[in-house]
């Protein structure tokens, strides 16, 4: 597998309007996929309804990530991985960050803690 998982930092500015070039590329090719957590916030953070239906109907066709608990057991060995390391980060950052990881996939961001996550792992990302 490989592509481009894109963070919530991302999607937020595209869907306000502004550029994402990357982010349009990926959804022309099809290679962008979606972290479950990346959509909960999208939705959460929209306060209406048609701002809702909207993100609903962007990501609706779009591939998400599997997620078993196998999935979960990395994103918690992560967090520990980096706590050793002194670099503490969210459950909802460890689990995009692994999404990608899973995926060999780059992450497309504008969230300056996963620059911390691939300096210290294999996460590779690029600015949104």
């Amino acid at each position: 597998m490989s592509g481009l998982v894109v963070d919530t930092s991302v999607w937020i500015d595209f869907l306000a309007g502004r550029p994402a070039p990357l982010l349009e590329e990926g959804l022309s090719q099809g290679t962008v996929a979606l972290p479950p957590l990346v959509v909960a916030e999208l939705v959460s953070g929209a306060r209406q309804e048609r701002q809702r239906a909207a993100i609903a109907d962007l990501v609706r066709d779009l591939p998400v990530h599997e997620t078993p608990l196998d999935h979960w057991i990395r994103v918690g060995d992560l967090r520990r991985r980096l706590a050793e390391k002194g670099i503490t980060v969210s459950t909802p950052d460890a689990h995009v960050a692994q999404c990608a990881i899973d995926r060999d996939a780059v992450l497309l961001t504008r969230d300056d803690v996963f620059n911390k996550i691939a300096k210290a792992t294999s996460l590779r990302i690029t600015a949104g």
